[in-house]
């Protein structure tokens, strides 16, 4: 009976010694578990963020990853706006942020945070800037409340700044370890690649003196949204723009007043059209404008709007105040009444209903018609 007891004694002893062994071995099995399951989340990311060249559509991306998996309830990125200011603009680049409408969300190119932010690899935590910059009232970052702050770097410079905010407890307490660090960074590096991506596809497709699109991309985003309204039967409208008299303005004042006025009717469009639409120019002094989703009515009332503020508005260059007026064509696919099939076609309407409004005294809006849709077709045989 004692050699049973000291056999069973013995047995537990190994027991005893093997379960630690199996409890770490487990552990480790399960830590190389998360660290594979986070290195594919990592390339469904990649895969998700290269997908697109959509501005827009980019940074939504962005934001909804970032907050997903790190766990916060917001997320928003200041971006280099280097097409007209190199600052950094936060403009709708955000999700879950409450925003205060008595601040500016612009942070100059040459703040003192664009230094503290100048390193690389590293993230920071709202007590390090503001350690940094104890002088710094930094409202447009600390009213958004974020629980880190990430710079992203193209090169050696920073091309956007990552703001997420409060973190969920899940249980695992709200911290971040040193693993979630490494996580979020790998996140912002991909995040980075695909902004500058997209970036460069948005200056590439924008002319730079107007900051409109190109004749080419329009072409081509309004044949998508054609090709969407044939096959939902909705509407998409096209207008035409033309700046009258516009060679009167280079031959009075000079080609740098004729580009003034270029610039200056191309901000009160872009001001004056949704997120959803597209301007472009379209070339010399001509823009058009694609309205997905509107009928006659609402594409009237928008060119219409646009028409009387370009009238009503003061135009001062170098002392010299100048009345600019331009005339508009408007086009709209409609399944029953103007089912065009192809985007030449419908562009070709809003041309000819343009030059209506020219022929019939400039300052004007007119609408292609039956009428006037029958007679661009006949041209166009």
């Amino acid at each position: 009976m004692a050699g049973k007891a000291r056999k069973k004694t013995k047995q537990n002893d190994i027991l005893s010694h093997e379960e630690p062994q199996m409890a770490t071995a487990k552990t480790v099995s399960e830590d190389y578990g998360k660290e594979l399951y986070d290195l594919q989340q990592l390339l469904e990311i990649a895969r998700s963020l290269c997908s697109t060249l959509d501005y827009s559509r980019l940074v939504e991306s962005i934001l909804y990853t970032c907050m997903g998996q790190m766990r916060v309830l917001g997320a928003g990125i200041f971006v280099l706006d280097n097409m007209e200011t190199d600052n950094y603009v936060l403009g709708t680049n955000y999700i879950g942020m409450d925003l205060d409408s008595e601040i500016e969300y612009v942070i100059p190119h040459n703040h003192p945070v664009i230094e503290v932010l100048n390193e690389k690899e590293r993230v920071f935590f709202v007590e390090d800037i503001k350690n940094a910059l104890p002088n710094e009232s930094l409202e447009e970052i600390y009213s958004l409340k974020p629980s880190l702050v990430l710079p992203l770097f193209q090169r050696n410079s920073i091309n956007g700044i990552l703001l997420l905010s409060e973190r969920m407890d899940l249980g695992n307490g709200t911290a971040y370890n040193d693993y979630d660090i490494k996580q979020i960074l790998a996140i912002a590096s991909l995040a980075n690649i695909a902004i500058n991506n997209a970036m460069l596809f948005e200056r590439s497709s924008t002319d730079m003196m107007t900051h409109l699109k190109m004749k080419y991309y329009f072409f081509n985003i309004l044949g998508e949204k054609l090709e969407l309204a044939l096959s939902q039967n909705v509407p998409v409208a096209v207008i035409m723009f033309d700046i009258d008299h516009f060679k009167n303005f280079n031959d009075t004042y000079g080609h740098a007043c004729g580009d003034y006025v270029l610039i200056s009717v191309s901000k009160i469009i872009r001001s004056n059209v949704r997120q959803q639409d597209m301007a472009s120019r379209y070339g010399g002094e001509e823009f058009t404008v694609m309205l997905p989703n509107t009928l006659k009515e609402d594409a009237m009332a928008v060119a219409e709007r646009i028409r009387e503020i370009i009238e009503e508005t003061d135009f001062v260059y170098e002392g010299q105040h100048m009345r600019v007026t331009i005339s508009g064509g408007v086009s709209v696919y409609d399944k029953d009444l103007n089912p065009v099939q192809e985007t030449k076609e419908l562009v070709e309407q809003a041309d000819k209903a343009l030059y209506v409004s020219k022929n019939n005294g400039r300052n004007r809006i007119t609408f292609a018609d039956s009428e006037i849709i029958a007679s661009a077709m006949t041209n166009c045989a």
